[in-house]
């Protein structure tokens, strides 16, 4: 910010200063009437007034260039992010990757055909994520937040979505296979075409899911589904779906 300077007002003489401070306290002032001095003639010097101007113009540069390489500095945090992704493909634990998926997610990076098969992502949030052809195979994501999420032909292969939200979410033709999903949340989500053999279905939540055309159901667990639309269970059991309250009774069943 460019500051205006008044011009300072010339200090006393010495000769006339003295006269209007106590003898005792003229050595602690003399000191100040010199301060006083030099600041007077530094205010009449020109030179200063430019390095003033120079200063205030230094910041408004720096402020343009700021603004001007916002982009770039974007680009490279999200080149760091799919390095932290890539780099940890196929390894478990975590890795970073919760931390580098969710800044991408929030900037609105497309997450079509990310890898993260095996890792460890529990509460990962996700909503509103591009996620097509992902794959999560293996990997545990318990209480995730896919709220919103575009999850078409992902594969979620014996991954461990334990109460997961897949509100509105389209799962059209995702594997979920041997997938734990126990007690998530499936309201208004689209089944269209996905594969849920296997898969723990245990008190999830299917308000108001498109599930008519789900292409196999075959030994997931039903039991206690909430919300139900009417006729899935039946339409399940058909299918080759099982009922059970215990994982063991699951195991032993027919």
């Amino acid at each position: 910010m460019i500051v205006f300077r008044e011009p300072r007002k010339k200090p006393l003489p010495w000769r006339d200063r003295r006269q209007q401070i106590p003898a005792w306290s003229r050595p602690f002032f003399a000191l100040e009437w010199l301060w006083e001095w030099l600041s007077f003639l530094l205010s009449r010097w020109t030179f200063v007034e430019v390095l003033e101007y120079l200063s205030s113009l230094s910041i408004l540069v720096a402020v343009f260039f700021y603004f001007a390489e916002s982009d770039a500095r974007v680009k490279q945090r999200h080149y760091q992010a799919w390095q932290v992704i890539n780099t940890a493909q196929g390894k478990g634990g975590s890795g970073g990757r919760i931390e580098a998926l969710q800044e991408l997610n929030s900037d609105g990076v497309p997450l079509v055909g990310v890898d993260v098969s095996g890792a460890f992502l529990q509460n990962l949030q996700l909503t509103h994520a591009h996620l097509l052809r992902s794959d999560f195979s293996a990997a545990d994501v318990r209480n995730g937040n896919f709220s919103d999420a575009d999850l078409q032909d992902a594969n979620l292969h014996s991954a461990n979505f334990r109460e997961s939200s897949f509100q509105r979410a389209s799962l059209a033709g995702a594997r979920l296979d041997d997938t734990d999903l126990e007690g998530a949340d499936f309201s208004n989500a689209d089944l269209t075409g996905a594969v849920l053999d296997n898969a723990d279905l245990r008190l999830v939540i299917l308000a108001n899911s498109k599930w008519a055309e789900i292409r196999s159901i075959k030994g997931a667990n039903v039991y206690g589904v909430r919300s139900a639309p009417a006729g899935f269970v039946e339409w399940a059991m058909k299918r080759g779906a099982i009922q059970k309250q215990s994982e063991e009774q699951a195991e032993h069943s027919p």
